[in-house]
């Protein structure tokens, strides 16, 4: 679709939460598309993780987002969907690759959200294809089961602090879950989920930097839970790294079911967002130093320290192995 002015973020550029979401619908339509492809329950393909997606280009206001999806492997009760992003600026034709993203969905039953249902197999190319999917499988479902034992943290709001601390940019928001940001089954669409937490990192790393910013990369999102329509929700954010130019902020969203007295609140997603500070011009811009001050914050920079590091080492073996080929 066309990219309008009310997809912009304050830069001019469009939203990186908008093609967060953007991604997750077309990854919605193809699983769901695929796992009713049998005979069986009807079912809705739930979004279950994003693997980590690098914004290698800005889209444009005016440009065409085109986005397409393909299923690369199913487990028994999952499957892993690829999707890319091109930009296409139909004045001259030219067009690029903005963003590359894997997203795991589980469908569920349309008679029993609680029911997780099958997937039709899929054909291989070669052999190696299903060996490959088989490992990220398990890769993702042993970092989505750490990534849930750690998630105990809570913001709570600093009195009077300092510049450039973790309390001082640290953001919330409240969201009421309405109709329109559910699926069939009446829970939340995974891609207004990233949407609101890609605005909550914004707002964090603007307030730490006090510049323009964009998104450079989202570590992977995890879905612990389902969040169901009529819940209360609260995206948190809090700065836990930054590298000379670049900003590592920890998002979560904890859900409060009024509609389900019987349920206490509980943490529905986590991940880490990346973002760069820029000039008027679009350069890059040196990012403050973050103050830490107590044990837990230095202890989550050196974690953040440690995911900025491999990453870098990742990206640089990428550019070494491309070079040779």
């Amino acid at each position: 679709r066309i990219m309008r002015p009310d997809d912009a973020n304050v830069a001019g550029n469009v939203h990186g939460g908008t093609i967060l979401k953007m991604i997750e619908e077309a990854g919605a339509i193809i699983s769901t598309r695929h796992c009713n492809s049998q005979a069986g329950e009807p079912c809705v393909a739930a979004l279950a993780r994003v693997e980590r997606t690098d914004f290698l280009s800005p889209v444009c206001i005016g440009e065409v987002a085109n986005v397409s999806a393909e299923i690369t492997y199913t487990s028994r009760h999952s499957v892993e969907v690829q999707v890319n992003v091109m930009s296409e600026n139909i004045l001259t034709g030219a067009k690029k690759v903005t963003n590359k993203a894997t997203l795991w969905y589980v469908p569920l039953s349309l008679k029993n959200v609680n029911k997780v249902l099958e997937v039709p197999p899929i054909q291989y190319a070669r052999k190696e294809q299903e060996d490959e999917g088989k490992k990220r499988y398990e890769e993702q479902k042993l970092d989505r089961l750490e990534t849930k034992q750690r998630n105990g943290d809570v913001i709570f709001p600093i009195i009077n602090p300092e510049p450039h601390t973790v309390g001082y940019s640290q953001s919330s928001l409240i969201h009421l879950v309405g109709p329109s940001d559910c699926t069939l089954l009446g829970f939340v669409h995974g891609g207004v989920t990233m949407k609101l937490m890609d605005e909550v990192a914004g707002i964090v790393a603007a307030r730490h930097c006090k510049t323009n910013i964009v998104t450079a990369s989202v570590d992977a999102i995890n879905f612990h839970e389902k969040i169901k329509k009529g819940s209360v929700i609260t995206i948190s954010g809090r700065m836990t790294f930054t590298s000379n130019k670049s900003m590592e902020i920890e998002v979560f969203v904890d859900a409060d079911p009024f509609v389900d007295e019987s349920r206490e609140r509980y943490r529905a997603v986590s991940a880490f967002f990346t973002y760069v500070s820029l000039s008027k011009e679009g350069k890059p811009l040196p990012v403050p130093q973050l103050l830490t001050e107590t044990e837990d914050e230095k202890r989550r920079f050196e974690e953040g320290k440690g995911r900025y590091l491999q990453t870098k080492a990742k990206r640089q073996a990428q550019l070494q192995q491309a070079a040779r080929q």
